[in-house]
């Protein structure tokens, strides 16, 4: 009886050696996977690599040789790796299912990686939001929005819907819709919102902007204002065009109608 109690005693004193190496296996090769995936990333920076591929490859990287920890820790336990592919193999369809979103996730960062439709520091409008990218990782994207909110979008959510970038090109369109008067000289404010354009060196030479009557509507004469400016110098510039049309227009005496009811009555009654 004493020798079998030796026995498992013994036995279990060196399974849980072992396990105890196995955990602090794993927990070192959780630090250094870390480390090393830093490193990757700031040494491709450095070569002057892409933001997004630099911090792609440095998660990449600590998955990896995180995995390999954990393998290693396992193996030191005593579960051989050949046992644990085939534990795997018969457990892929029901972490393949629960992981589902996970994986649809990682396949849009890849093809985020090489589509490249944004960048770090672009502003984008994706998956419904709209916000300066901050981070690209393998699962997910870092949006900060303009009233300083840190949103984490899935890839999937991004790939799967309408991307608009606000920063792929150098210059944009402001378009404007300037409203007056049936009573007004059609020329006298065709002049009034040239000079508005004119006198703003923010608006470009080239393209030349256009301004021109879109359409006759019920209440008023709607003109289009579409002039050029940087893309950094985009919403600065069109709130202050509105406030210096509006102030001109007062100046001018040329009114802006606003959409209005005449209600008309009959015999003192209404209809």
């Amino acid at each position: 009886m004493s020798d079998k109690f030796l026995f498992y005693k013994q036995l279990a004193v060196s399974f849980g050696i072992k396990i105890i190496i196995g955990l602090l296996i794993i927990f070192i090769g959780k630090f250094l996977s870390k480390r090393v995936s830093v490193v990757v990333s700031k040494g491709l920076k450095k070569a002057k690599a892409d933001d997004m591929l630099a911090g792609f490859i440095g998660d990449l990287t600590y998955y990896a040789l995180f995995i390999v920890s954990i393998v290693i820790a396992l193996n030191t336990i005593g579960i051989k790796t050949t046992s644990l592919v085939a534990i795997i193999g018969a457990a892929t369809l029901a972490v393949g299912l629960s992981l589902q979103s996970n994986l649809s996730n990682f396949g849009s960062g890849v093809l985020i990686l090489f589509t490249r439709p944004f960048k770090v520091g672009d502003f984008v409008e994706a998956g419904g939001v709209a916000g300066i990218v901050e981070k690209i990782s393998i699962f997910n994207t870092l949006l900060k929005t303009p009233d300083n909110r840190s949103i984490i979008m899935p890839n999937s959510k991004i790939v799967g819907n309408e991307i608009i970038n606000y920063s792929a090109r150098d210059i944009r369109r402001i378009d404007l819709v300037v409203r007056v008067g049936y009573k007004e000289d059609l020329k006298i404010v065709k002049t009034v919102l040239k000079k508005i354009l004119d006198e703003d060196e923010r608006i470009l030479k080239e393209p030349e902007y256009f301004i021109g009557v879109s359409e006759l509507a019920d209440n008023s004469i709607n003109f289009v204002v579409r002039p050029w400016v940087k893309s950094s110098d985009y919403w600065q510039t069109r709130c202050d065009l509105l406030e210096k049309i509006k102030t001109r227009f007062d100046k001018e005496g040329i009114s802006i109608p606003y959409p209005q009811m005449d209600v008309h009555l009959k015999n003192g009654k209404s209809f």
